[in-house]
């Protein structure tokens, strides 16, 4: 049934009535009577009852107010539309398309915006190494008031960036010649106040995108990975000039191997993707003294000087606090000394260098590398570094008859990739992994011994398939239950941060905290041993925790959770992104809609139904 509906007059007295606390949504914190009766000049009426399907009525009278009519149909079968299909459908129609940018004439005023800085002009970098781009891009200051088109250095030292630090900005991404205009490369971005592309978030969007079937948006987030590493030489932390020292965790071959696997692409663009992938290993990943260690395992190690830009002021006072009584100055001018290079510290210095690697390491922040990162051979990294190798086996295997040639001209065969993953694989077994505790640790290099921290990483091999048998069953039945909470696994467990002292921050990848990559990692790697019945009850636990928060929270899907009280209300630093919005989320966060989809795409047919029930898991598991 469709109801003839004037928009805002309707809309205006829903919210009267059921916005009882005026945030612009309806959840389970208002207190109007959860009853609104939809009457329109044809005679048609329906009774609207409880917080999904009034919220349900908010979104639809929200998404008809962008027409500019004045009057609208509302379909009730959107009104009355199962949860679990409305997210999912939602995800695929819109989110996506929401959160999808480019860098060009049409979007470039768009991405440059960043609420994390307040700037007068808003700064473009494009490297030296693409004139064409640089060309085009300064044609287009004219018609854009605020921007500022600059070209960076070739040499792009931690002096140069700290010193580009003064006036932040975006960088440009891949361009393309589309029916002689030129437009930019589409990628999409975390959601909220995450605007840019960013590292290991697009390849969870990714993942999402290929089961949406959208798989030309998948292509272009390999493209911009492909162009990063062309001209920033690394796939970013994201593309702000902050970030020029930083990258991410390595996920390209991954993604290529996903594209492949999903679209088949052209052998030549599967080549152009598999050099680059290779490239990026070699000059990012395994030069000596910087991520490779002496031992022959790998390392995050981000360069740069001085304090993470992208921190709100105050983020390091208990750091700062002993140096500025060390340097008798009061707090905020010893900082403003410290950022201007006035004063220098050695060990102050120390401890932002395993700061920006735990940034470096998507984890930031986690009690497992506060002052120590730089200094650890990491679970996951090496994990993420023998699927590379495994990957590029693969690939050079099954599309290159085992044969192929670097851009340097050596030739490879997929058995010397699968050397390589098999001695990192020795080495993992012989530091990293715990046979006592029947878990991974992370390994101290410097100090030559295991560095015990309970995370979520521990996961990692699973889905890399660097376990044994007899690992991934000790991982899977005596591991798992100490991270498994109602709603997933936490990013570590509560063991691991109970000798903290009280006024400790609560760092959000820790526990309580729950996160899409963790999940996805875990399911996937149940399933790579066969563990069906337990990536079953791990996926439900998830997704019902988005299903549940979403009906509530009037269909909020957040960044990350709080598994302990199975809610996106959390007091940890950065807050929750994705919770702020007005009637109806246009964008839910990112790698979480990849999740929600991913998770639907290995769910039974029976557990969809107990999910649109929001059938509590702790009563079917």
């Amino acid at each position: 049934m469709k109801f003839k509906l004037n928009i805002n007059q309707t809309l205006q007295r829903l919210l009267a009535q059921e916005d009882t606390d005026g945030d612009k949504k309806i959840t389970i914190d208002d207190n109007g009577p959860k009853s609104f009766l939809l009457e329109d000049e044809n005679g048609n009426s329906l009774n609207v009852e409880g917080t999904y399907y009034l919220s349900n009525l908010l979104q639809e009278l929200a998404l008809a107010k962008k027409s500019n009519s004045e009057f609208a149909e509302i379909d009730s079968a959107e009104i009355i539309e199962n949860p679990v299909g409305r997210i999912s459908r939602k995800i695929k129609d819109l989110y996506w398309n929401g959160l999808t940018r480019t860098i060009d004439a049409k979007g470039v005023a768009k991405i440059v915006e960043d609420e994390k800085i307040e700037n007068v002009i808003s700064y473009l970098y494009v490297p030296a190494t693409d004139a064409v781009a640089f060309e085009y891009f300064k044609n287009l200051e004219a018609s854009i008031p605020k921007l500022k088109v600059v070209q960076l250095a070739e040499d792009i030292s931690s002096e140069y960036v700290l010193t580009l630090n003064k006036k932040p900005g975006i960088l440009a991404l891949a361009l393309q010649q589309d029916n002689k205009e030129i437009k930019g490369i589409p990628f999409v971005v975390p959601g909220g106040r995450f605007n840019e592309m960013y590292g290991w978030d697009s390849y969870f969007i990714a993942i999402g995108l290929l089961l949406d079937n959208k798989p030309e948006l998948a292509v272009g987030i390999a493209e911009n990975f492909k162009y990063q590493i062309d001209h920033y030489g690394k796939i970013l932390n994201a593309n702000r000039s902050y970030y020029l020292t930083r990258t991410q965790p390595p996920l390209y071959t991954s993604l290529i191997v996903a594209i492949t696997e999903n679209s088949k692409p052209e052998k030549d663009w599967i080549a152009r993707h598999l050099h680059t992938a290779i490239k990026e290993y070699q000059t990012v990943w395994m030069q000596e003294g910087k991520r490779l260690t002496p031992n022959g395992l790998n390392r995050y190690k981000a360069e740069g000087i001085g304090l993470p830009f992208e921190v709100e002021v105050g983020h390091f006072d208990d750091v700062l606090e002993k140096y500025a009584l060390l340097y008798n100055l009061p707090l905020r001018e010893f900082e403003k000394k410290y950022l201007d290079r006035e004063i220098t510290d050695t060990s102050l210095d120390a401890y932002f260098v395993h700061d920006r690697s735990m940034r470096e390491s998507g984890h930031d922040t986690t009690n497992r590398f506060v002052n120590v990162c730089a200094d650890l051979n990491t679970i996951d990294l090496n994990s993420l570094l023998y699927k590379y190798e495994t990957d590029i086996a693969l690939l050079i295997e099954t599309e290159f008859d085992n044969q192929f040639t670097d851009e340097k001209h050596t030739t490879y065969s997929s058995e010397y990739w699968k050397e390589k993953a098999a001695l990192r694989k020795e080495k993992i077994n012989e530091l990293l992994w715990d046979k006592n505790a029947g878990i991974y640790y992370d390994y101290n290099f410097i100090k030559n011994e295991p560095h015990p921290f309970d995370a979520a990483a521990t996961f990692y091999p699973l889905w890399a398939k660097l376990c044994s048998k007899e690992q991934a069953e000790v991982l899977v039945k005596k591991v798992l239950p100490k991270f498994k909470l109602k709603g997933g696994i936490a990013g570590s467990t509560k063991e691991a941060i109970d000798d903290l002292d009280v006024n400790s921050p609560q760092r959000q990848w820790d526990y309580p905290f729950g996160w899409a990559p963790h999940q996805m990692f875990l399911w996937e790697g149940l399933l790579n041993y066969n563990y069906i019945d337990e990536a079953q009850e791990m996926v439900y636990r998830w997704l019902w925790l988005i299903t549940r928060n979403a009906v509530d929270y009037n269909g909020t899907i957040p960044e990350k959770f709080n598994l302990e009280t199975s809610s996106l209300k959390i007091f940890a630093e950065y807050g929750n992104v994705g919770t702020a919005f007005d009637y109806i989320t246009e964008e839910g966060f990112g790698w979480m809609n990849a999740s929600y989809q991913l998770g639907l795409s290995i769910l039974k047919t029976e557990l969809k139904g107990e999910l649109d029930k929001l059938t509590d898991p702790d009563t079917l598991f």
